[in-house]
């Protein structure tokens, strides 16, 4: 028995067991004693998440990926979560407690993915695993690039992001049409942001809506004043802004509305 591959999911199946153990391999396995694959299909990784001293939890939305994991893997059979990963809520499996995120992400909801551990990110101490490689390279570029934009910048305020190899479509059934790549994000010491976060993502997601004008330009509809438009930062596109000049941008935004 195996499990077709179904393309309104996204289902791209690691065959590659050398790749599979180099994502298993890529968690630290410090500060948490849990981890959540997401997607993990017919377990080429899960197999090698068992293998370490941490609790492993899958959460599958497909029903037959499910059935085939409750027959191969009895050992996880109570900790197979048969829910949208997108619509769950950690708590109501976790409590409180810290797990790692790791999976091969569907590529069409990978972005959602980071935006739901960004949500949880005081839970999520670490993340790694494989997405499309422009957007496995865009989550940890830095500024200065073209490719550097929200989720660069978003992801970098909360974690440090580290590109950790590239693989590619032949390593897959079906094969993709790109190649993929994985990242490894680990929190930060210090995970909470010096000003309004609502603020912080909204200014953040503005800025680059227009990435080539100025922020002087990108930013109007926040209605600023005069006095902090003319602000030397204001010159710059949002290219240009490291994480901590973004912070710093939105700082300057609190107290211009107060």
């Amino acid at each position: 028995m195996s499990v077709k591959a179904k393309k309104h999911l996204g289902q791209h199946f690691l065959k590659d067991e050398l790749i599979a153990q180099q994502i298993a391999n890529s968690l630290t396995e410090n500060g948490y004693q849990k981890i959540l694959e997401i997607g993990p299909g017919m377990g080429v990784l899960t197999k090698y998440l068992l293998k370490k001293p941490l609790t492993t939890y899958v959460v599958e939305i497909d029903t037959e990926s499910v059935e085939y994991l409750q027959t191969h893997y009895l050992n996880l059979t109570d900790r197979i979560i048969s829910k949208d990963f997108l619509k769950i809520n950690l708590e109501d499996f976790f409590g409180d407690e810290q797990l790692a995120i790791i999976g091969n992400f569907p590529y069409n909801i990978s972005t959602q993915i980071v935006f739901k551990t960004l949500e949880n990110r005081h839970q999520i101490p670490e993340f790694s695993g494989m997405f499309q490689k422009e957007v496995a390279q865009r989550i940890a570029e830095k500024e200065g690039s073209k490719t550097y934009g929200i989720l660069s910048v978003l992801t970098q305020a909360f974690y440090d992001v580290e590109y950790l190899f590239t693989v590619p479509p032949t390593v897959f059934n079906p094969p993709p049409k790109v190649d993929s790549g994985v990242i490894r994000f680990i929190r930060k010491k210090d995970f909470t942001l010096p000003v309004d976060e609502k603020l912080f993502f909204k200014v953040v997601k503005t800025a680059f809506q227009q990435r080539r004008k100025t922020l002087r330009n990108s930013l109007k509809t926040l209605n600023l004043s005069d006095s902090l438009r003319e602000d030397s930062i204001f010159a710059k596109r949002p290219e240009q802004l490291s994480v901590n000049e973004f912070i710093n941008l939105t700082s300057k935004i609190e107290k211009d509305a107060i």
